[in-house]
């Protein structure tokens, strides 16, 4: 089974049929042993009425004890080295299941990392989510085939060969059954996976209505919002289920028929056997055997039905998880590999018209949030762009160097699990000092205080425990400590109360405002980060609509003060409400704590 740190190898997503073809070659050595058990497993099951025929005609019929002992013990033997051979079988098919599922599993986590920032642009979560958690399973599932699978055609040769020696008519019969089987699944496994796929596609869509819930909920709140997407949320449920519901009828009648359809089989073949055995034309023993070989081919045909089904549904989840290998990254290629400007020098985005000048504050106010967003991926080299340092290209710029200089600080960025003072390090090895001015700067100390111990303290993944005021600082405690040439911070304040809020724009300001070595760009509608700012870019449709301090714009610019006032207006709006109002029961930020 594949090792939790080995490479799983390159897919083939030529095709979801490819996919799965993939996954059986990178483990081709234990499929054949799967299939060789599997056939194994069930000859033997049809060895079993063979063996019983001869007790039943050479020793019971005739009265020959000898005889019949000898028989019956072969018998014996023969099931439980057969009891034991399904242990080890099922053993072995479940090392495929899970190798499977695992490198599959390894295989779309490395996509991801690999589309990196360009994956939430591609893809929704949802999608992502629902690949995780149903279409890994289903295709790891679906790998039966190559073991029960196999051992089901294998057995059926068998027993038709066996009854050809007992009866002609019967074999023919046999041999006629699988057609017959496929002729009437075959157009419902089609079926099954149009209303999968369908199926699917919805799920991937409530699952992301499920992350937007989740992270919106308070915002939905103050806007009176919530009852809105409850009912879109209820509606979108609704239609999940229906689809579920044709799945479930679909999915029904193909294990309705995997069980009915060998069980007439039984009746009709025994039905021909018992006359044939009152016609005098095979014996009691072979009567006997023939109804044994049809019992046992209840198991083969039933599996021909189950594997026709989970690779239907497997080649539904194949697509999905080939579509999503099949999508590139952003251009991360160093183009020419030029290097960076050698001292602090202007960026410049041709799309927006925002040129950034080294040493100073510089804010982007969007009347779209994602305006101001989109700015920022460009001049961070997040996306394909015109933009510029220093005269020269970023696309142009040797990667290294542009992340080693130029830092995105998103405002959703991941906190991954561990103590705080490894959360705000990151890779980097910073001294006592340096983590508590940087700490100051981004009014966290009470946050440092509050932990039991302090920067050694455990946080969970995301910072779970704790508040969102409490994880938008530490955010802004990591990109601070980072200490980069040019920090890209988007909304690093949107999560905080008006007082922490205005503590944060002046101790940002003071520590990176008034450095000539340091470059600052904010993007945000907040009054009091704008007022700190030594230039605001006033966004309309992406493009600069003014430029100005933020006294001038308000006003000049009446788009840009109807757009901040509205903050104004929501700030003051919130001072007088409680504080468990203002930012929610969970996550409220104290504005009685002196650091503030």
């Amino acid at each position: 089974m594949i090792d939790a740190y080995e490479d799983p190898g390159t897919p083939d997503s030529r095709g979801a049929g490819r996919y799965l073809l993939w996954l059986v070659r990178q483990q081709w050595q234990r499929c054949a042993m799967g299939a060789l058990l599997g056939s194994v497993w069930t000859t033997l099951m049809a060895l079993s009425p063979y063996l019983l025929s001869r007790a039943v005609d050479d020793g019971l019929e005739p009265g020959d004890q000898a005889v019949l002992v000898g028989w019956a013990g072969a018998l014996l033997a023969a099931g439980t080295f057969n009891a034991w051979l399904s242990i080890i079988r099922h053993r072995t098919m479940t090392r495929v299941r899970m190798d499977a599922n695992f490198r599959t599993v390894k295989v779309v986590i490395g996509q991801a990392v690999r589309l990196g920032a360009a994956l939430p642009r591609q893809v929704g979560a949802g999608e992502v989510v629902t690949i995780g958690v149903g279409d890994v399973s289903t295709i790891a599932q679906s790998l039966t085939f190559v073991g029960p699978g196999i051992g089901a055609m294998v057995s059926y040769g068998v027993v038709a060969v066996l009854l050809l020696s007992v009866s002609p008519t019967l074999a023919a019969v046999i041999l006629l059954g699988v057609p017959v089987v496929a002729l009437l699944v075959g157009p419902l496994l089609g079926r099954l996976q149009g209303v999968e796929a369908s199926y699917r596609e919805r799920q991937g869509v409530l699952t992301a209505r499920i992350g937007d819930l989740s992270g919106g909920l308070r915002v939905l709140n103050g806007l009176g919002g919530k009852g809105l997407f409850a009912d879109a949320f209820r509606r979108d449920s609704r239609r999940l289920q229906e689809q579920g519901y044709r799945v479930g009828a679909v999915s029904s009648w193909i294990q309705a028929l995997g069980l009915g359809l060998p069980t007439l089989f039984l009746a009709l073949v025994t039905w021909l056997a018992a006359r044939l055995a009152a016609q005098g034309a095979i014996s009691i023993g072979e009567l006997v055997s023939v109804y044994g070989y049809v019992a046992v081919l209840i198991v083969p045909v039933a599996f021909f039905i189950e594997c026709g089904f989970q690779i239907s549904r497997a080649l539904v989840a194949a697509r999905r998880v080939v579509r999503f290998l099949a999508l590139d990254p952003d251009d991360d290629s160093d183009g020419q590999g030029l290097d960076a400007p050698g001292s602090p020098a202007a960026l410049h985005d041709p799309d927006s018209g925002v040129r950034v000048v080294p040493g100073r504050l510089t804010a982007l106010a969007g009347a779209r949030p994602a305006d101001a967003v989109a700015v920022v991926d460009r001049l961070g080299r997040f996306t394909p762009s015109a933009a510029t340092w220093g005269g020269v290209r970023l696309d142009e710029i040797a990667l290294a160097q542009v992340r080693a200089r130029i830092l995105v600080a998103d405002n959703e960025a991941d906190l991954f699990a561990g103590t705080l003072r490894e959360l705000v390090s990151g890779r980097g090895e910073y001294d006592e000092e340096a983590i508590a001015r940087a700490v100051r700067a981004a009014v966290a100390d009470d946050i440092v205080l509050g932990l039991p111990d302090g920067l050694d303290s455990a946080i969970d993944a995301q910072g779970r425990n704790l508040s969102g005021g409490q994880r938008q600082r530490v955010r802004l405690v990591r990109a601070l400590l980072a200490d980069p040439e040019v920090l890209l911070a988007v909304e690093p304040t949107s999560a905080l109360d008006a007082h922490t809020e205005a503590a944060v724009a002046d101790r940002l300001r003071a520590e990176r405002g008034e450095r000539p070595d340091r470059t600052t760009v904010v993007a945000s509608t907040s009054p009091l980060m704008l007022d700190r700012a030594d230039t605001v870019y006033y966004l309309v449709d992406g493009k600069t609509a003014a430029t100005g301090s933020h006294q001038r714009l308000l006003a000049e610019e009446p788009g840009y003060r109807s757009l901040v006032a509205r903050d104004a207006d929501d700030t003051d709006e919130a001072d007088e409400r409680p504080v468990r109002d203002l930012v929610g029961e969970e996550g409220r930020e104290s504005i009685e704590d002196p650091v503030h």
